[in-house]
C-alpha cells in the first residue's frame, strides 16, 4: 500500500469516526430532549389527572350538598293549618303558603277563593333528607287532614280545598302512591281516600300576611277553633320528631 492510498485511508477513518461522534452526540442530545419531554408530559398528565380528581370531589360534594334537601307540594285544605303543622317538624327547614295546580298565573288569594282558576291552596314544603324523609311527611300530612273528604276540609269547602300531593318526580309519585294503597287496603279511614296525585307545574307564593300566619294571629277564632287541634294532634302523634 503507497504513502497516498495510506494517506487517503486514515483521512478516511477520520471522517467516520467524527461522523459517528457527531451522531452518537445527537442520539445523546436526542435521548436527553425525549426524556425531558417525556418527564413535562408525564407531569402535565399527573396534574391533569389531579385537576379531575379535585373538580369530580368538588362535583360529588355539591351533588351530596344540594341532594340533601328536596321539596314538596301539598294541598290539604286550608293552607294555614298545613303551613302551622309542618313548621313544627324536625328536618323542615322551609314553609311556604301558595297556589298550584291551576290555569291563571300569579293568582290573587282572591282570584283562588272563587274555585274558578283551578288552584288548590297548597305548601310549598322544603326539607333535609338527612333529618325527615318524604315518607314521614306525608304520614303526617295523612294524619293532620281528612283525606277522604273531596273538595272540603271541615267549613272549608270548593276545589282550592282539595287533597293534592304535587309530585316532581316519579320516586315522589310512588311513594305517595304506596302510602294510599296501604291505607286503602287497611282501611284506616271509614271512607277511601280521595287525595289526587298530580304532576307539580308551578307554585305561586301567597300574599305576606297568609305566611307564617298561625303564629302572627294565635288569638284569632279561626287559629283557636280550626288549627289549634290539628297541631295538638300532631304533637301527640309526632312528639318526638318536634324541632326543639
Amino acid at each position: 500500500m503507497n504513502i497516498y492510498r495510506l494517506a487517503k485511508m486514515n483521512t478516511i477513518i477520520k471522517n467516520k469516526a467524527t461522523s459517528l461522534a457527531i451522531i452518537f452526540q445527537l442520539i445523546t442530545i436526542f435521548a436527553l430532549i425525549s426524556v425531558a419531554c417525556g418527564e413535562t408530559i408525564n407531569k402535565n398528565i399527573k396534574m391533569e389527572n389531579k385537576n379531575k380528581l379535585i373538580s369530580k370531589d368538588n362535583d360529588s360534594n355539591n351533588t351530596e350538598n344540594t341532594s340533601a334537601f328536596d321539596t314538596i307540594t301539598l294541598g290539604g285544605g286550608c293552607f294555614w293549618c298545613v303551613e302551622a303543622v309542618y313548621e313544627m317538624l324536625e328536618g323542615v327547614t322551609k314553609v311556604e303558603s301558595g297556589y298550584s295546580g291551576g290555569t291563571v298565573k300569579n293568582p290573587s288569594y282572591r282570584e283562588v277563593c272563587t274555585g274558578s282558576t283551578g288552584h288548590a291552596e297548597a305548601v310549598e314544603i322544603t326539607y333535609d333528607n338527612t333529618k325527615t324523609s318524604l315518607d314521614e311527611i306525608l304520614k303526617v300530612f295523612f294524619t293532620v287532614h281528612d283525606p277522604t273528604s273531596l273538595n272540603k276540609q271541615g267549613d272549608d269547602a270548593g276545589p282550592q280545598y282539595r287533597s293534592v300531593i304535587f309530585y316532581r318526580n316519579d320516586q315522589q309519585r310512588n311513594i305517595a302512591k304506596s302510602i294510599i294503597d296501604d291505607l286503602n287496603n287497611e282501611h284506616v279511614y271509614a271512607k277511601p281516600i280521595v287525595t289526587q296525585l298530580a304532576q307539580f307545574t308551578s307554585f305561586y307564593k301567597a300574599e305576606d300576611y297568609h305566611q307564617d300566619y298561625y303564629n302572627q294571629n294565635k288569638q284569632a277564632p279561626y287559629c283557636r277553633l280550626v288549627i289549634q287541634p290539628k297541631l295538638e294532634k300532631f304533637e301527640k302523634l309526632f312528639k318526638d320528631r318536634l324541632k326543639k
